[in-house]
């Protein structure tokens, strides 16, 4: 019997994938569905998905009880094997990164915000040198403000002032 050269396979071409290895690839596919449905629908948009997953997302996030919404895990990671989940698993990492870098510069706001109202003009110099738009003045009286306040048990509301006005210059430079 001749055999068409077309469809004629090496031994080396041949994959052989366990069973407990596909049963690995659907887990992972029905965790990243599991990381899909968490998103918002903000960070959603940035997600590469057709409209079948982006329906079965919404109607997932409705399922309250838990054994409905692992079979519906279980659906979304069915939809997951017909496409190409490398897209999908880039743009989720590409929005962690956002997530990450949003959060270091959240704390590198708070901290300068701690430090200015601890130690006072000593740290006012230095974050002027690192910020010239500031204004030297306003700065300074949110400053003391914010002490006063902390020394008097009040509200934080020269602190919050002080973060925005922080913030707002953090933002202007970039």
């Amino acid at each position: 019997m001749d055999q068409d050269p077309e469809f004629e396979q090496d031994e080396d071409d041949v994959e052989i994938v366990s069973r407990s290895q596909i049963k690995r690839e659907m887990q992972a596919l029905q965790e990243l569905a599991g990381e899909l449905v968490e998103l918002n629908d903000r960070q959603l948009e940035q997600i590469p998905l057709d409209a079948d997953m982006l329906a079965g997302i919404a109607e997932s996030r409705n399922i309250k009880q838990h054994i409905a919404r692992k079979r519906h895990l279980k659906f979304l990671g069915k939809l997951l094997r017909q496409v190409d989940d490398a897209p999908i698993r880039q743009a989720l990492s590409e929005l962690r990164h956002q997530d990450q870098a949003g959060n270091a510069r959240f704390h590198r706001m708070e901290k300068w915000r701690d430090r200015l109202i601890a130690e006072g003009d000593a740290v006012l110099t230095e974050f002027i040198d690192e910020y010239p738009t500031a204004d030297r003045q306003q700065l300074r009286q949110l400053v003391r403000n914010a002490q006063r306040e902390y020394k008097a048990n009040k509200p934080p509301k020269s602190a919050r002032q002080l973060f925005k006005l922080i913030r707002e210059l953090m933002e202007q430079a970039g």
